[in-house]
């Protein structure tokens, strides 16, 4: 669907993706999957839209080792993981 016709989700609706949306004013709310959309003060049902994802990583803040690159000399097994990480094999 093309962005100029889709449609924002207006105040009373409920909340798809948990993340910060913001009115057709610039006012900014968190809400979670689940809420709904509530109604401006002054300006009464508004339009929202996502300004910001937000997602549960379920992480401490440390990166996952297997997503680091790492030097496979200080691992004696490495050359057991594939065939062709064998050093020294040139046989093709």
């Amino acid at each position: 669907m093309s962005e100029d016709k889709r449609m924002e989700p207006i105040s009373g609706e409920r909340v798809e993706a948990d993340g910060v949306y913001r009115n057709e004013w610039g006012r900014d709310e968190r809400l979670e999957r689940g809420d709904v959309f509530p109604a401006d003060p002054i300006l009464g049902n508004t339009e929202w839209k996502q300004v910001e994802l937000e997602f549960d990583n379920h992480h401490e803040g440390h990166t996952d080792p297997r997503l680091t690159p790492h030097d496979d000399d200080d691992d004696p097994e490495a050359h057991m993981q594939h065939p062709r990480r064998h050093k020294g094999s040139n046989k093709e």
